[in-house]
């Protein structure tokens, strides 16, 4: 019965272990200590596959979507135009096709190349890739950049997203990278605290706009205070608000990432999302991943190839770059798509409505007793507030009245709004934590 399942029967598996001189699976695996290996699996008898969706759909019923959502912390709500998933949604672009075979894959290849462009003009920046796995990895692929032989040193501002700073961790680690930490004051990095980490064997410096409390950095200032030391400037970035703010370009960025998500992606439980990247020309060979190249064929028709392919599967792997040989072409043009359906002023009006329905909901709420703003500096669409109360009572509160308050930190709470927020969900608000 099993073999029906398993590509390789029990013959062959004979076969094979015959071949390197074995003669049971578990000699294979003799290496492993045996109090760590699982003995049987705990799996349940079978089911029907009626069985089985009322199982899934009784799962499915237990997750909950909130009516009206104030959270943000990294994932956000953004309304998303139909038309975005219309076209995505597409059977010819709905593909695990990977375009290793340029010629056939002309479409794909011009999608990737257009969303690239609008990074490109999003950013400020000269050259963007095709996108790699989500804003973390891009941070912590941006961070192996800058890293030269007398220069393997790297400073984090604290107020990075504690996910993002854990990924560049990861990898710091893995690479033998140091990564330092440059402490925060009053909610936005410490610029005489970067001076004062800031030598000749430093790499680099990762800086988040707005960061994770919300909070405009005074990026032109940590940048050229970077660029004075010899080291590269990076900046994570979140999409929207660059609709308003200057580019990663104007302030001065070597390299800009971020996470994808609000370009036209939903929630969606976690995932899929994207991460995006560009850079200076001077850092184009740098560039991990996929980039897409715009060339003419031998008729002189427009054409796409993969170029600059600094990848271990194109050269020898102690020049690689990076280990990232993929990218998210389906989250990449869905962005695409959603950037070219809003155009610049569309952006500048999603960005707009972020901004001051956000500052009115942080007005509001500072007016309630014990509720005042955490820090004094400017923020776009995020804030931080005090709690008089439990912080945990008042997200049950909340989730009883269907809504999904902000991001709790501990005695603080991190509060998101956008578009999709209306001034009466505001005012709503407002009046539940009067009463809580």
């Amino acid at each position: 019965m099993m073999d029906n399942y398993i590509p390789v029967n029990s013959t062959e598996r004979a076969q094979m272990l015959s071949e390197i001189g074995l003669k049971t699976v578990d000699e294979l695996f003799s290496q492993i200590p045996e109090a760590i290996k699982v003995k049987k699996l705990n799996l349940p008898e079978g089911l029907s596959e009626m069985e089985v969706g009322r199982y899934i759909s009784r799962k499915a019923e237990k997750n909950v979507r909130f009516k009206t959502i104030f959270r943000g912390a990294g994932a956000y709500h953004h309304y998303i135009p139909s038309i975005v998933k219309n076209i995505t949604g597409k059977e010819e672009f709905v593909t695990a096709y990977t375009p290793y075979q340029a010629e056939i894959s002309q479409g794909i290849l011009q999608s990737i190349f257009e969303y690239q462009t609008m990074i490109c003009q999003l950013t400020g920046l000269d050259v963007s890739n095709a996108s790699l796995y989500d804003g973390a990895s891009a941070a912590a692929e941006a961070v192996a950049m800058c890293v030269e032989r007398k220069r393997n040193k790297m400073l984090v501002s604290a107020t990075t997203h504690p996910m993002v700073l854990q990924t560049i961790r990861t990898y710091g680690h893995g690479s033998g990278t140091p990564i330092e930490v440059i402490p925060a004051r009053n909610g936005v990095t410490c610029i005489n605290a970067l001076k004062g980490m800031l030598d000749d064997t430093t790499a680099g410096f990762y800086v988040q706009q707005p960061n994770y409390y919300g909070l405009l950095e005074d990026a032109q200032a940590l940048g050229q205070a970077t660029h004075e030391a010899g080291a590269k400037f990076v900046m994570g970035v979140y999409p929207i608000s660059l609709g308003l703010l200057k580019t990663p370009a104007e302030q001065g960025a070597d390299i800009a990432v971020g996470e994808g998500q609000p370009l036209g992606m939903p929630l969606s439980f976690g995932g899929p999302y994207l991460g995006f990247m560009s850079c200076t020309t001077a850092l184009m060979r740098k560039l991990p991943g996929r980039i897409v190249g715009e060339t003419v064929d031998v008729a002189g028709n427009r054409a796409f190839v993969l170029t600059l392919q600094a990848r271990e599967q194109h050269i020898r792997r102690e020049k690689a770059m990076s280990n990232i040989c993929s990218n998210q072409a389906l989250c990449a043009m869905t962005a695409a798509v959603y950037m070219a359906a809003l155009g610049p002023e569309g952006l500048r009006q999603v960005a707009t409505q972020c901004l001051s329905k956000a500052h009115y909901a942080a007005s509001k709420i500072s007016e309630i007793p014990g509720y005042e703003l955490r820090y004094p500096g400017e923020f776009f669409n995020e804030f931080v507030t005090k709690c008089p109360r439990d912080v945990s009572k008042i997200m049950k509160i909340l989730e009883k009245k269907n809504i999904l308050g902000g991001y709790p930190l501990f005695n603080d709470i991190l509060w998101c709004v956008t578009e999709m927020n209306t001034k009466e969900e505001i005012d709503n608000l407002i009046e539940i934590l009067k009463s809580a």
